[in-house]
């Protein structure tokens, strides 16, 4: 039980690293379509402070939303355990988790 434990836990480390990646680079893409003529990694290089406090704020404001998703779906996967992983309940539990993933 320990080992099937462990597993699940590497499985949502990985799911969270993904996810968190995934989400700061969208973001920071965006950022960029947003505050067209500035380039914000030039900007942070010459040490503009102000530049470096916004994208900073971005990548703060994703991973306060990637993290409610994660941590829905760590709740499922662990409820869909308990109730088996293959039967009707614990597939019904697994589905609104991702569901909830993919709207947060």
């Amino acid at each position: 039980m320990e080992l099937i434990n462990a597993v699940v836990g590497i499985i949502q480390l990985v799911i969270a690293i993904i996810l968190a990646v995934a989400a700061l680079y969208i973001g920071f893409s965006v950022l960029g379509k947003i505050t067209k003529g500035i380039d914000e990694e030039k900007e942070i290089a010459r040490g503009n402070t102000a530049v470096g406090i916004l994208v900073a704020s971005v990548f703060l404001a994703i991973g306060i939303v990637v993290q409610s998703g994660v941590s829905g779906i760590s709740v499922g996967i662990s409820q869909a355990m308990k109730a088996g992983l293959l039967s009707t309940e614990g597939i019904t539990i697994i589905v609104i988790s991702v569901l909830q993933l993919v709207l947060g």
